[in-house]
């Protein structure tokens, strides 16, 4: 499953260290611009299925503008971090065979930028090769300006399973087997969805929002979990919240705090040797889960960082989630069983 990418991706450390003192994107190369929408739309690369009828909710009078930088260095291998969501919506990948499982993709980036193709382009490959159809997330960033600025990743997520569903028949989709599947920063969303799911944080606009925005199964994979703990991301947290941020502000966005009785089943990965986020977050949220009689599955391993997606070699342990994934899928009804 580990795809033919450079073995050693961008260090999320500098990252996120940089987000407050620099800009989050060069400007749009005009490569870039031919395979996204006009930037002047707010469209996104490839997105099919725009969220929200009308502007989103929250919008500032000027609508960020949309910038793609590309980070690889290699010909012919995408690795691009996407900004200025202004019309947030959902890329979908289709399999050969679709077999009626779903999967929202959200991928990372501290909120401050979305790591489009190690966390969304790169997942869809080995899932749509196991049936699956997949949804990636473009979701807006909070700190470009949007009203209520804590909740509005959150808004686009729960958009998000409610339009799946809604449209499930267009898909070949099955509404009761729907999946997220969220890194890092995008992990802390995943998971918020997962444990928020039912919380009113938008005005409904038409139909699709009668429907459950709950998950029938999260993953996450070295998730941001609190925002409350030491060992919080502050990247993400700041981004986020704002700055300064309240404690009770903090403990209200962090996930582990949030676990209900209607918590689907979680499953989590994380590298041991994690220095951006650390493995404490997965630990915190595997123990809130237990504590609630959630179903969950936690794997840790010692080695592989921060950020590596499908990247790491064959010889990593850690290389070896996706098929974990697909197996707690499996288990939970929501991926086909096989034999």
């Amino acid at each position: 499953m580990t795809m033919d990418l450079p073995k050693n991706p961008p260090s999320r450390r500098t990252v996120v260290a940089a987000l407050a003192a620099a800009p989050l994107a060069a400007p749009t190369p005009a490569w870039a611009l031919a395979e996204a929408a006009p930037a002047a739309s707010g469209d996104i690369p490839g997105a099919t299925i725009q969220l929200w009828p009308d502007a989103a909710p929250g919008a500032p009078a000027t609508l960020p503008t949309p910038k793609i930088e590309q980070r690889s260095k290699e010909a012919g291998v995408n690795d691009r971090w996407v900004t200025g969501v202004a019309r947030p919506g959902l890329t979908v990948r289709r399999p050969a065979r679709a077999n009626g499982a779903a999967v929202l993709l959200i991928p990372g980036g501290g909120y401050g930028f979305i790591a489009w193709d190690n966390e969304g382009e790169e997942q869809a490959r080995w899932l749509n090769k196991l049936g699956v159809t997949c949804f990636i997330l473009s979701y807006r960033l909070p700190a470009e300006g949007w009203a209520n600025r804590a909740l509005v990743p959150l808004q686009d997520a729960q958009r998000a399973v409610r339009l799946i569903r809604a449209r499930a028949g267009d898909h070949g989709v099955d509404p009761k087997r729907v999946a997220v599947l969220g890194f890092s920063a995008g992990g802390h969303l995943a998971g918020s969805l997962a444990t928020r799911h039912a919380e009113p944080c938008y005005a409904p606009v038409d139909a699709a929002d009668d429907l459950s925005a709950r998950p029938d199964l999260a993953g996450l994979i070295y998730p941001v979990v609190t925002l409350a703990e030491p060992f919080t991301h502050e990247g993400s947290r700041d981004n986020l919240l704002g700055t300064p941020s309240g404690d009770a502000q903090r403990r209200d966005a962090s996930v582990e705090r949030r676990v209900t009785a209607d918590t689907p089943p979680v499953f989590l990965v994380h590298a041991s040797d994690d220095e951006t986020v650390p493995i404490a977050n997965s630990l915190a949220l595997y123990q809130a889960l237990l504590a609630a009689k959630r179903p969950a599955e936690l794997h840790a391993f010692d080695q592989g960082g921060h950020g590596f997606g499908t990247r790491l070699p064959d010889s990593a342990p850690a290389s070896v989630w996706p098929r974990l994934f697909a197996a707690y899928a499996a288990r939970q009804r929501v991926f086909p069983t096989t034999g």
